[in-house]
């Protein structure tokens, strides 16, 4: 996990934590592998505690939502293949009457594409889920992997002691051409029905 510079509250983020290893399982993990531009999918990875100890903060860190472009002259070479439209965790509730723009969701934290979601005591599920909004098209690979804590001190592991991770392939394509139904002929035609009401 990189942490964002001139982020602050990683400190607090990852006090007391202990430097112990706990095993989890991954018992459900989802994403669509066909989408579509600007249709909403949703990316989920359920992890469970199967240890005896509670686990400080349960995360999942993403590798990743965006690419690295080669066009000459960018500010930032980053770009999104999914935009986040809300993140794992509660989303805040605004405390005055407003409008949420892309609510993060309440896991965020201060390293870069990592969201946790707290404590999580033996025999118990944390889910997190990601709604998403795909706005390029391509084949693409994203990885995840389960830790148990931010600092690196408390690890999460497999029952075979290997590090929890998966990944998912999804091919995004432009939507279909809009159709209509022709009443007059009852033959699929391209382009929006018109009335001539």
């Amino acid at each position: 996990m990189a942490l964002v510079s001139g982020c602050g509250g990683s400190s607090r983020q990852n006090a007391d934590e202990p430097e112990k290893t706990y095993t989890v399982s991954i018992p459900h993990a989802s994403f669509p592998a066909k989408q579509s531009i600007v249709h909403p999918v949703t990316m989920t990875v359920a992890v469970h505690n199967t240890s005896a100890a509670t686990i400080p903060n349960v995360a999942v860190s993403v590798d990743s939502f965006e690419y690295t472009s080669s066009y000459p002259g960018l500010a930032d070479r980053k770009k999104p293949i999914w935009v986040v439209e809300t993140g794992p965790g509660a989303v805040a509730k605004m405390p005055v009457e407003s409008e949420s723009v892309s609510p993060p969701g309440g896991g965020q934290t201060a390293y870069v594409n990592t969201w946790a979601l707290g404590s999580l005591p033996p025999g118990h599920t944390s889910t997190f889920r990601w709604h998403l909004m795909p706005i390029k098209t391509g084949t693409y690979t994203v990885r995840y992997t389960v830790a148990a804590g931010l600092a690196g001190h408390a690890k999460a592991r497999l029952a075979d002691g290997s590090i929890p991770h998966g990944q998912f392939t999804a091919t995004i394509t432009q939507p279909p051409p809009p159709t209509h139904v022709n009443p007059s002929t009852g033959q699929v035609e391209p382009g929006s029905y018109q009335s001539t009401l």
